[in-house]
């Protein structure tokens, strides 16, 4: 079968690999880069339970070809947590039981993380619309919106 070369920028690692034409971003993080915080839910860009970071961005890993990211800069939730960045966010997540059986909180993680970073002053109808691209079947969105909530206005008072 016929592949491409491809480097990027991943979790702040430069990494080089080979490629199918016709791979998913999700898929080469998945099975060759065993990456697999960011799940594979609808494979229709529905869900956001694919949800990566391309070039600062967030995006559905399912409808970007791992070739489009070639000289990209990508990072998941893996690189997310890492950085410790949103440890408050994570931590609240914890707290206000906004995760359950955890399909969903990576692309929430990564969503949640976005508007922190480009609306700090999010109200809760704002949260709610800037999350609702992610299902999520087990909390009913109230306990995540919470946890959203909480850090906006604690990260606001400090």
């Amino acid at each position: 079968m016929q592949t491409t070369s491809i480097s990027m920028i991943l979790n702040g690692q430069k990494i080089q690999a080979e490629v199918e034409p016709r791979q998913h971003l999700v898929d080469f993080l998945r099975e060759d880069q065993a990456l697999t915080g960011s799940h594979l839910g609808c494979e229709q860009g529905a869900c956001g339970a694919c949800t990566v970071k391309l070039n600062g961005k967030i995006v559905r890993g399912c409808l970007v070809l791992a070739v489009q990211a070639d000289g990209a800069t990508v990072e998941t939730i893996e690189g997310l947590s890492a950085s410790g960045t949103y440890r408050d966010l994570q931590q609240a997540f914890l707290q206000f039981n906004a995760l359950q059986c955890g399909f969903c909180t990576s692309g929430m993680l990564l969503a949640a993380a976005e508007l922190i970073q480009t609306n700090p002053t999010a109200t809760r109808t704002e949260i709610r619309e800037w999350i609702s691209g992610n299902y999520c079947r087990c909390t009913g969105y109230q306990a995540i919106v919470d946890a959203i909530a909480h850090v906006l206005e604690a990260r606001q008072s400090n």
